[in-house]
């Protein structure tokens, strides 16, 4: 499996893996294209773009990290990169921001079975993932029928979550769940995930996440492969 950062740049998917023994990124992969789509590239060719994360067997390929460049990764770009992801993974996974306008993000859509939609519990985010959803909606075509058949994942505040106990703790999980409510009638199937410290900072690894974390991380893949 492949997780590719679709950001722009700075996508915070490679802050939060490991990295490999390079500092690769998509566009080293896109300029590398001509080469890894010759019949005579292997697997391990592909091992100087991505990053093998070896805790949970997976591979990601980073964003650009230039902070002083000023390249904007073109719709071509993401249907190269895309070509040699499909030559080497069955399942990619895109992440990426909300830029719904930009010419990558709607490549990617384009490329997309099956769109999911993290939100976290506060009103403000939950807003940005509804206009995403309503854009993709009034595009009509392929683009609705992902919004239709979305699955949106709420995770519970954690600014409101952190050290809460008692009544508060319950109200921040009631807001997780009116949130959760309002995407209900848009979408396919709206998953609650929990607070986990985990979660908060550093590098993500399955096992470091609470069970009851993990049992609705699973529910929310469960949802989410229904739609293949």
């Amino acid at each position: 499996m492949l997780a590719w950062d679709n950001n722009e740049s700075q996508g915070t998917l490679g802050w939060r893996t490991e990295q490999g023994p390079h500092a690769a990124s998509v566009l080293d992969l896109v300029d590398s294209s001509t080469r890894l789509l010759s019949p005579a590239t292997s697997t391990a060719d592909l091992a100087h773009f991505v990053h093998h994360q070896p805790a949970d067997k997976y591979d990601v390929l980073r964003s650009d990290e230039n902070d002083e460049g000023d390249h904007e990764v073109t719709a071509e770009e993401v249907d190269l990169a895309h070509q040699v992801a499909s030559r080497f993974y069955r399942m990619i996974i895109m992440d990426s921001g909300n830029t719904a306008r930009s010419a990558n993000w709607r490549r990617m859509i384009d490329h997309t079975d099956q769109l999911v939609v993290p939100v976290t519990a506060m009103e403000d985010r939950a807003e940005a993932a509804l206009l995403t959803l309503q854009t993709l909606e009034a595009r009509g075509g392929h683009d609705a029928e992902l919004a239709r058949n979305a699955v949106v994942i709420v995770s519970e505040s954690t600014d409101a979550a952190r050290g809460l106990g008692g009544d508060a703790l319950k109200k921040a999980r009631a807001e997780a769940q009116r949130i959760a409510d309002g995407f209900a009638p848009l979408v396919r199937s709206v998953i609650r995930v929990p607070y986990d410290p985990a979660l908060v900072r550093g590098v993500i690894r399955y096992d470091a996440l609470l069970p009851e974390t993990q049992r609705a991380w699973l529910a929310a893949a469960a949802a989410v492969a229904q739609g293949f």
